[in-house]
């Protein structure tokens, strides 16, 4: 199992990736395709971001990307693992080696807007709540989530 730098190349297929694990937490095929640009990972996104991938033998499982709000803060945009493949701790390896980037970068906080049902995952990482923004689904909502990191 590693962890390997994305290529442009890949987006079709971390797209599909990113796509079919938000339909992983029941949302219809009509949400999904609504979402579609959102959920699509392109060749130059690729470019622009950080975007890291988790290569199993020779399939890829999932992926993670960030980008920089500015010198200290991180924004984490992306980390999706395949439906079949969540509950197996791919997540945590995908999370942990993140983590330990930004680590290395001397990164002093890290901000996401979270999937609501992937809100106690980050929080197994420190994450905390500290807002909310209102998606186009009535009565659904995007945690906003921060964490520092001790440097």
């Amino acid at each position: 199992m590693n962890i390997e730098l994305a290529d442009k190349k890949d987006h079709k297929m971390l797209t599909s990736i990113t796509k079919k694990s938000k339909a992983y937490w029941g949302y219809s095929e009509e949400q999904i395709e609504i979402w579609s640009e959102q959920l699509t990972i392109t060749e130059s996104y690729i470019e622009t971001n950080a975007v890291y991938k988790l290569v199993s033998d020779t399939a890829t499982i999932g992926h993670y990307s960030y980008f920089y709000e500015n010198d200290k803060t991180i924004q984490l945009d992306n980390l999706f693992v395949l439906p079949d493949d969540i509950g197996k701790g791919f997540g945590q390896i995908l999370m942990n080696d993140f983590l330990n980037r930004m680590q290395s970068m001397g990164i002093n906080k890290i901000v996401l807007d979270s999937e609501p049902n992937a809100e106690p995952f980050y929080a197994r990482f420190g994450f905390v709540k500290v807002g909310a923004i209102e998606t186009s689904i009535k009565n659904r909502f995007l945690p906003l989530m921060e964490l520092t990191l001790k440097l």
